[in-house]
């Protein structure tokens, strides 16, 4: 148990190390580790969990493919909106005094696409029929009575019915006008229809849809009496309205309204064995389940904070009286009491709403809701500047071998051994165009130029020139270039191995002179750095090797590389300083 403790605390103490802010740089080895993306980094292990963190190390040492999903934010909503019915009577919208909704909901993502949601709504839905009705015969709101029950409404008792002009049975008139009272608790599971993007990093508008399950409790009432109790007299409304010829929807609802007083007195019609007396504040209330589905949108306002608009249609299955009335209208023929028809469909709940959401948890150990964030990030991140993916060494092709590369060598097929510039030509001393290895003449006098195609010049031969005898010694000194570090004279393994070469070379040709050019004149500091290096390779070949400082000749400032140093044999007759004064001595670098 205790090697396990230890294992663990060095699994997260190294991840710790690991881990990097959003929109900090650093570096691994070659590597910019710099996060450049819109969402969150996922190689910063602060995000993880104890119960993901396997994976997390998994990842992070390309043992598996896929991240650790982050710790995301809770989200929370309030809102309102507009709480209707869809029935058989005419809802009224909230500016026609009607119903109107409000809600509390929490949201958690499971995923990028997917999450859960849970809502509990206050819904008070109302609805008024604007046309004149007499198929209320069997509903007891209206006549009264069911099964014995004595109801408010009592409009026409049984076997009771006024007579019209002919003293035929007649039904009086009835303005249906319901308010119903709802909880409702749903379970949603909802998809985000947007997040995966492919040209641009995240979004600002959400968009999803949503489906689940709910608990519906509600209680319905009709308004048939006025406040003192008296019957309303719906069949005088009816005659006045006739008589103003108001057959305008409109005007019509706000007549009937006028001539009511909102009090919703009676007790709706309602399945007594279906009250759950027992549920604490929804007491009393009929109790459904009903299955919904909707679509939203949410529009970011901050990090933090987004504007939500949701429609949601919950259906109560078997359930036809959630607005009073079961019944829909019949024709009646004259003399005849009519016999109510029960409706063919059942009743839905239409919640149309707009609420502000709040992402809950800290910015530094959570990142935002999973359907904020778009999951290619990483990929096309990883993708245009690798951090974390493995990824092979190049391989640059070098066919002659002069350590410049194919596609940049400007001097191809060069001779092995052969030192070159950086662009891969062949050095060229005199600058006569022929290269060094093939010069026979290395130093031919630029008025002795142009030069035959061994490099040899066109000057006179001076008149005892046929008698001048042939050096008595070859110098087998093998032109090279030194190469350095950027701003430094100090020599690496590879200098090193070539300077003990150049030794061996000059004890085998003790008459020889070697000219060490040190390159570098674009600007003061770059002649300071040519000069040090050659001071630095004459001392070393001087004091490590042994080799008398006179048989060096010293150049610096020279056209090239500015971080190479070449050095030749000299040409028979060439001659030049041992040492020279530092150019710019308030250059040198501190140590």
């Amino acid at each position: 148990m205790k090697k396990f403790l230890f294992v663990s605390l060095l699994t997260t103490l190294s991840l710790a190390s690991y881990a990097q802010e959003v929109g900090t740089a650093a570096v691994s080895g070659a590597r910019d580790m710099t996060y450049r993306g819109g969402n969150y980094d996922v190689l910063d292990s602060s995000y993880i969990s104890k119960k993901r963190m396997p994976q997390q190390i998994s990842f992070l040492n390309n043992q598996y493919d896929f991240p650790a999903r982050a710790k995301n934010m809770w989200q929370i909503g309030v809102g309102a909106g507009l709480y209707n019915v869809s029935g058989d009577v005419s809802t009224l919208m909230l500016w026609q005094k009607g119903g109107y909704g409000l809600h509390l909901q929490a949201r958690k993502a499971i995923g990028y696409l997917v999450s859960a949601r849970f809502n509990y709504t206050y819904g008070i839905a109302k609805g008024l029929d604007w046309q004149v009705a007499q198929n209320y015969g069997k509903n007891p709101a209206y006549t009264g009575w069911e099964n014995g029950r004595e109801f408010v409404g009592n409009f026409n008792p049984q076997n009771d019915y006024t007579k019209d002009a002919n003293g035929n049975p007649k039904l009086n008139d009835v303005f249906y006008a319901y308010k119903m009272e709802a909880h409702q608790f749903n379970f949603d599971m909802v998809l985000s229809l947007n997040n995966l993007l492919f040209n641009k990093a995240n979004h600002k508008t959400s968009f999803y849809a949503f489906g689940g399950l709910g608990a519906f409790a509600f209680q319905t009432w009709m308004n048939t009496r006025d406040a003192n109790g008296n019957k309303y007299d719906f069949n005088a409304l009816s005659s006045t309205m006739a008589a103003q010829n108001l057959t305008n929807h409109k005007d019509r609802v706000k007549s009937i309204q006028a001539a009511m007083d909102g009090s919703y007195d009676a007790d709706a019609q309602n399945n007594l064995s279906t009250r759950k007396p027992g549920l604490g504040f929804i007491a009393n209330k009929t109790l459904l389940l009903t299955p919904s589905f909707g679509f939203g949108m949410e529009f970011k306002i901050s990090s933090k904070v987004s504007l939500q608009l949701e429609d949601r249609i919950s259906f109560s299955l078997t359930e036809d009286k959630l607005d009073g009335q079961q019944y829909w209208g019949a024709t009646i023929p004259t003399g005849v009491v009519p016999t109510p028809l029960p409706s063919p469909n059942t009743d839905n709940i239409n919640y149309f709403s707009a609420g502000l959401n709040f992402q809950l948890g800290n910015k530094a150990k959570r990142v935002a809701s999973l359907w904020w964030l778009n999951p290619l990030d990483y990929v096309y991140n990883e993708i245009s500047n690798p951090r974390h993916m493995k990824v092979p060494p190049a391989v640059i092709a070098d066919e002659d071998g002069d350590g410049v590369a194919d596609q940049l060598d400007k001097g191809p097929n060069t001779p092995a051994g052969q030192p070159v510039d950086v662009h891969g030509v062949p050095m060229d001393t005199d600058g006569d165009g022929v290269p060094d290895f093939r010069d026979r003449q290395l130093i031919t006098p630029t008025e002795c130029q142009p030069v035959d195609a061994d490099g040899v010049g066109n000057c006179p031969c001076p008149s005892n020139c046929q008698t001048i005898a042939p050096p008595a010694n070859v110098c087998n000194i093998v032109p090279t270039t030194l190469e350095f570090e950027n701003n430094s004279a100090k020599f690496s393994t590879k200098v090193q191995a070539q300077l003990v070469a150049l030794a061996a070379q000059m004890n085998a040709s003790p008459s020889c002179k070697v000219v060490v050019a040190g390159n570098g004149n674009v600007s003061k500091s770059q002649q300071q750095r040519s000069w040090e290096r050659v001071e630095a390779v004459i001392v070393y070949m001087s004091e490590k090797h042994g080799i008398d400082r006179n048989r060096f000749i010293f150049q610096y400032a020279q056209t090239g590389d500015a971080n190479t140093v070449n050095y030749r044999a000299a040409a028979i007759g060439e001659d030049g300083p041992v040492t020279q004064a530092p150019p710019f001595p308030n250059l040198v670098p501190k140590k």
